[in-house]
C-alpha cells in the first residue's frame, strides 16, 4: 500500500446526482459513525437540483473530512472511480446520497475485518420507501460456508453499500469497470472474488436502500437483466479457474439461464416493456424451447401491437374483472 494512504482510515465514496431530497441525511450519517477516522469524498454527477448548494455548505461544515468533487453527468461508476483517486484511507466503502447506514455500520465491519484478516466485510440490508420491493431485513448468507462461485453467479451477492473493502483489494482490480451501466457493481464483487476469496460476514441489518421516484438504476429492469447477464459472462470467461468445479450445464445456467427467467417473471408481473425486451434478446440469442415460442413470437411484434394482444387475452380470461 502506498505510504499516503493511512491504513486505520475509512474512506466513504459517495455519488450524487439530483439527490437533493436526501444528501443531507446521508452525509450526515457518514459524519456521525461512530469509527474514529472517517473521510467522506463526494462527487456530484453534474446534478441540476440544488445538490451542489448543500453540498458546498456541508463540505465547509464538516472540512477537512468531506471533500466536494464536480464532473458533468458521466454516472455513478466514473464518480466512484474519481472518488477513488482522492481517496486516503486504507478501507473503502461506498453510500449512494439516497441511502444510510446505522451508526455503527463501518465499525462493525472494520473490526470483523481486522478479526477476520478479511479483504471484504458484508452486511445485511433493508429496502425502504415508497414502490420497494419488499421491505423485510435481509440477511445474506455466509459465502465462505457455501459454493461461492455459483451463489455470485447466481445473483449480485449485496448492494453497493453494504460492503467494506480492503484499499489494496480495489486497486488489485483496479477499481469500477465502466462498461455496463446498471451492473457494474455485481461486476466489481466478481472481480474481487476472483482475487480474493478472504470474505467475512457480519450478521447484522446496518445498510438502507432508499427507493423513490427519482430515475434510480434499479428501476431499468430490463437494461439490469441484460447487464447482470453479459457481467456473468465476462466472469466465467476472464476467470475460468474459479467455475471449473462446475459442469458446462450448470454454467449455462447460471449465467445464461436467468434471462428466460426474469422476461417471464416480468411479463406475469404484466410489466410488459421489460418482459418484450426480455423475450427479444432470449430469441435472439437462441436460449428458449419450442415451449417458448408461444410468448416469444408475439414479442417479436412492435410494442402496441404486442401489448394489446396481451389485453385481449387478459380481458378473455377476466383477469380484470
Amino acid at each position: 500500500m502506498s505510504e499516503s494512504f493511512v491504513p486505520a482510515r475509512i474512506s466513504v465514496i459517495m455519488p450524487c446526482y439530483n439527490a437533493a431530497s436526501f444528501v443531507e441525511e446521508a452525509v450526515n450519517c457518514v459524519m456521525g459513525q461512530t469509527y474514529p477516522e472517517v473521510e467522506l469524498i463526494v462527487v456530484d454527477d453534474g446534478s441540476t437540483d440544488g445538490s451542489v448548494g448543500i453540498l458546498q455548505q456541508l463540505a465547509a461544515q464538516y472540512s477537512p473530512r468531506l471533500i466536494l468533487l464536480c464532473q458533468g453527468h458521466m454516472g455513478p461508476y466514473p464518480a466512484r472511480n474519481l472518488g477513488l483517486k482522492h481517496a486516503r484511507g486504507g478501507r473503502v466503502a461506498f453510500l449512494d446520497a439516497d441511502d444510510y447506514w446505522t451508526p455503527d455500520a463501518l465499525e462493525k465491519l472494520s473490526a470483523a475485518m481486522d478479526a477476520s484478516h478479511a479483504d471484504i466485510t458484508y452486511c445485511g440490508w433493508q429496502n425502504v420507501g415508497e414502490g420497494a420491493p419488499g421491505t423485510v431485513p435481509y440477511i445474506p448468507p455466509d459465502y465462505s460456508l457455501m459454493d461461492t462461485a455459483a451463489e455470485f453467479l447466481r445473483t449480485c451477492p449485496w448492494p453497493i453499500h453494504a460492503a467494506l473493502v480492503q484499499r489494496e483489494a480495489i486497486d488489485a482490480v483496479k477499481g469500477f469497470s465502466e462498461r455496463c451501466f446498471s451492473s457494474m457493481d455485481f461486476d466489481l464483487w466478481l472481480r474481487l472474488y476472483a482475487h480474493t476469496q478472504k470474505l467475512v460476514r457480519v450478521p447484522e441489518v446496518m445498510a438502507f436502500y432508499r427507493w423513490h421516484d427519482k430515475g434510480q438504476i434499479s428501476k431499468t429492469k430490463w437494461k439490469q437483466v441484460l447487464d447482470a447477464q453479459q457481467v456473468r459472462r465476462d466472469f466465467v470467461a476472464h476467470h475460468p479457474e474459479r467455475v471449473a468445479h462446475l459442469s458446462e450445464s450448470k454454467v449455462l445456467e447460471l449465467t445464461d439461464g436467468f434471462l428466460l427467467q426474469e422476461a417471464y417473471k416480468a411479463y406475469w408481473q404484466r410489466n410488459l416493456s421489460d418482459a418484450q425486451k426480455l423475450f427479444r434478446r432470449a430469441f435472439i440469442r437462441g436460449l428458449w424451447k419450442v415451449g417458448d415460442l408461444k410468448y416469444l413470437l408475439p414479442a417479436l411484434l412492435p410494442g402496441t401491437l404486442f401489448q394489446w394482444l396481451i389485453s385481449i387475452a387478459d380481458r378473455g380470461k377476466g383477469r380484470y374483472e
